[in-house]
């Protein structure tokens, strides 16, 4: 059963901003700031101070949202991290959705959502009515303009929405491919006695 009006706090740090939407049945505010480091300081001010604009406090949601990538590996991590840190202390649902759904959220027919990554290339996954079609994928970027991340996080907001009352698993980051940071290869150092 689908709740009348839920309130939904969403946010995402995959990109160089942090973004947050307040959804509030048919009402959404959205707010996005560009920033290139520093999310995980910014993320909770923000959306603290959101809830409290809107007269809200954080007993009120019905459930949090997050953004879980492909992105920026460490603003997945911040986001996911703190979504379920939020869904544990407030004892609410936290639905992880990802940037290929966002992208696709409204299409019709078949569609091929791209979201930009480094170096001239882009992550793609194909849909169709019935949703994604196969595995994301990483290829050469076709130039297509992206979507504002205003208009991504509501999207994020109101898919979270749909999913409220279904099956939802803890959100989990969603990579397209592997870090470009790698483990050292020079062996452990032997602590000795």
């Amino acid at each position: 059963m689908t709740r009348a009006k839920p309130i939904i706090l969403a946010f995402d740090t995959s990109a160089a901003h942090c973004a947050a939407a307040l959804l509030s049945g048919d009402d959404i505010v959205t707010r996005v700031d560009e920033m290139k480091k520093g999310q995980a300081e910014h993320l909770m001010p923000m959306l603290e101070q959101m809830l409290k604009e809107s007269g809200l406090a954080w007993s009120d949601l019905d459930a949090i949202a997050v953004g879980v990538g492909p992105g920026n590996f460490t603003g997945i991590r911040i986001a996911v991290s703190a979504a379920r840190g939020l869904a544990l202390g407030l004892n609410k649902p936290a639905i992880g959705v990802n940037g290929f759904e966002t992208r696709a959220f409204g299409a019709e027919g078949p569609y091929r959502a791209e979201i930009p990554a480094p170096r001239g290339q882009s992550y793609f996954l194909d849909f169709d009515e019935d949703g994604p079609t196969g595995a994301p994928f990483q290829a050469e970027a076709t130039g297509m303009a992206d979507a504002s991340a205003d208009e991504l996080i509501a999207a994020l907001a109101r898919i979270a929405a749909k999913r409220l009352d279904g099956p939802n698993s803890r959100p989990a980051p969603l990579y397209v491919r592997s870090a470009d940071a790698a483990p050292p290869r020079d062996p452990a150092p032997v602590i000795l006695p």
